[in-house]
């Protein structure tokens, strides 16, 4: 147990290592703020091949949310391991025999982006609905305890990704990074969201890729 529990400390200073700040991005002068914010909620935003920023190459985000204030979204093709279930639930939501048992399940985790990295989204197919569940056109996120339960009981959604973190761009910020193309769009695939095999996200949602002004 100790050894994986050492295992979630290296990975969380691994995404840590990714600090990030909003406003840290240059922004061209030349920008047109707004020019993009209503057209890429419920968008793939990928990553050019001109993407210099090492921790954003060849990722694949949901942006999840998108206007005049900002963006932010889920990178899904990261992935950083696994770790016991346990971890990722506070202690004090279940009993010594519970968190014995969660520390059993192993869970594949993934780096949503460099913000807020101790912070568990469940990325998942909409079957699945919770308290906490918000929709977003043919996806769903939940982020209380109850999912992660159910997932450790098979009684989760059918389809899901658990992600620590999140991308986000303080208001003007991708629109400027996007007139560097740095980034593209594409149309949001649920199934290309679930692929089993994470190395295959980028290059599908490449070929598909376009730019919306």
């Amino acid at each position: 147990m100790m050894k994986r529990v050492l295992l979630f400390l290296v990975i969380i200073l691994q995404i840590s290592s990714f600090n990030y700040t909003f406003a840290s991005a240059e922004v061209p002068k030349n920008y047109l703020k707004g020019k993009f914010y209503s057209s890429v909620k419920n968008l793939f935003l990928v990553a050019s091949k001109k993407m210099f920023d090492h921790r954003f190459q060849k990722t694949v985000i949901v942006m999840l949310e998108s206007d005049k204030d900002g963006a932010w979204g889920l990178t899904v093709n990261k992935p950083l391991g696994s770790v016991p279930l346990a971890l990722l639930i506070d202690p004090s939501l279940n009993t010594a025999d519970e968190r014995e048992e969660l520390f059993k399940v192993d869970i594949n985790i993934f780096w949503g982006g460099p913000v807020d990295v101790k912070r568990v989204f469940i990325l998942h197919s909409p079957e699945y609905q919770s308290a906490s569940t918000k929709n977003y056109g043919g996806i769903s996120i939940s982020q209380d305890h109850n999912i992660l339960f159910d997932i450790a009981k098979n009684k989760g959604p059918k389809k899901s990704l658990v992600i620590l973190g999140y991308s986000g761009w303080a208001s003007g910020q991708l629109e400027g990074e996007m007139e560097k193309d740095d980034w593209i769009l594409s149309e949001l695939d649920p199934e290309l969201i679930f692929e089993k095999e994470s190395i295959k996200k980028w290059p599908k949602a490449y070929e598909k890729s376009f730019i919306r002004l």
